[in-house]
């Protein structure tokens, strides 16, 4: 027994000590935390740096994980079991032997001790960033705000640099910063110029471009080269985009926001879309595409449609909608189309065309999954531009 215990030591010493070799053949490791936006942030950061002129190999945990190469190329993550922190040792060991100057890796973990495994004893980010903190996966992260913006802190560097977008907990990241040596820079999407957001060939959100920017401005990076090379960035499938989809001449905007699938988040992408230039309607769907392990998210999400949306039309796909009936079917007030969790995505597709000519269809939830099973089909009547 002691010889076993000795022989399983000296392998994790062994693997502990190929671990800090890779960490030091990295010398810019940012870690991206958040609620909402980090897969963006992510690829925009890798492609401003690249952009810069330092070798830059990035990795995505969202809607859709992804490698993003040394030439910006996405290479798509096929993961034989569940995914797992223990994944980011292997791919920054993988990393290494490519010796960038830069890695930039979205944080995997959501439950708050692996927040802090991931940072201190994985990564050891020389540069963090925090996007915002919203309420969402409150059963791992804790039930009031604060709570998750003091669970996303975990991820707050010793003496590195923070950057972060959030604004009503700030509070908290700049007391763990202070407390851990770290300079904090906030930030806001009023420090991007409306202009310097034309040029992307999806809808990216200011804050976001202004994090990205700070970060490669930190590491010598000029803002004008940063911004081109963001541009230029393959979009996270998730990314918030418009397509316009065509049925017997009739033409329905089809907003495809899934990735956003707090209340918050959707809310302010909501009123963000309402009013975009160019976006002309007459009628408002609203797609919800569920769940069936996020009931609490769902019913927020019916309340949000219920209370501040109010679309002409609703379409809602998932397990066991019957019970939202009481609750929120039977206080709406216009058509409620449903349908089950294993209805085949091509019937779910038509049917988001189905509306009058000039309906903005405004598509939220879940994409994980069949969500990209009806995007697939949805994309057969998308107008050629």
């Amino acid at each position: 027994m002691a010889i076993l215990t000795l022989v399983l030591l000296s392998a994790l010493l062994f693997e502990w000590y190929l671990h800090q070799q890779s960490l030091h053949s990295i010398p810019i490791r940012v870690h991206v935390n958040g609620t909402r936006g980090k897969s963006s942030v992510t690829r925009l950061i890798a492609a401003g740096l690249r952009a810069g002129g330092l070798s830059t190999l990035g990795k995505t945990t969202g809607s859709d994980p992804r490698i993003l190469d040394l030439y910006g190329k996405d290479r798509k993550i096929v993961r034989l079991r569940s995914a797992s922190i223990g994944e980011q040792i292997h791919f920054l060991r993988y990393f290494s032997k490519f010796k960038p100057q830069a890695v930039v890796l979205e944080c995997m973990a959501v439950q708050p001790q692996l927040q802090w495994v991931t940072e201190h004893l994985i990564v050891k980010s020389t540069h963090s960033v925090i996007t915002n903190a919203r309420m969402d996966h409150i059963e791992e992260m804790g039930y009031k705000l604060e709570d998750i913006a003091k669970s996303l802190s975990n991820t707050v560097p010793f003496k590195g640099r923070v950057f972060t977008a959030e604004v009503a907990m700030l509070p908290v990241f700049q007391q763990v910063a202070h407390e851990r040596g770290s300079e904090i820079h906030p930030v806001t999407g009023e420090m991007v110029k409306f202009e310097e957001m034309q040029g992307f060939t999806y809808i990216e959100h200011q804050e976001n471009v202004a994090l990205a920017l700070e970060v490669c401005q930190a590491l010598g990076v000029d803002r004008e080269t940063a911004l081109n090379g963001m541009r230029h960035a393959t979009p996270d499938p998730g990314a918030l985009k418009i397509w316009y989809l065509t049925q017997d001449n009739r033409t329905v905007s089809f907003v495809i926001a899934f990735a956003a699938n707090d209340p918050d988040s959707t809310l302010n992408i909501w009123h963000k879309i309402k009013n975009y230039p160019g976006l002309e309607y007459d009628k408002v769907a609203v797609f919800l595409n569920t769940r069936s392990d996020r009931i609490s998210r769902t019913s927020q999400l019916l309340e949000l449609v219920l209370k501040d949306i109010k679309p002409d039309f609703l379409i809602v796909r998932g397990d066991s909608l019957d019970r939202y009936k009481k609750d929120y079917f039977d206080k709406m007030s216009w058509p409620i189309q449903t349908f089950a969790e294993n209805t085949n995505p091509a019937k779910v597709a038509e049917a988001l065309v189905t509306f009058p000519d000039k309906t903005l269809l405004y598509g939220i939830g879940n994409i994980v999954g069949s969500g990209f099973d009806i995007l697939d089909e949805a994309r057969k009547f998308k107008r050629a531009l």
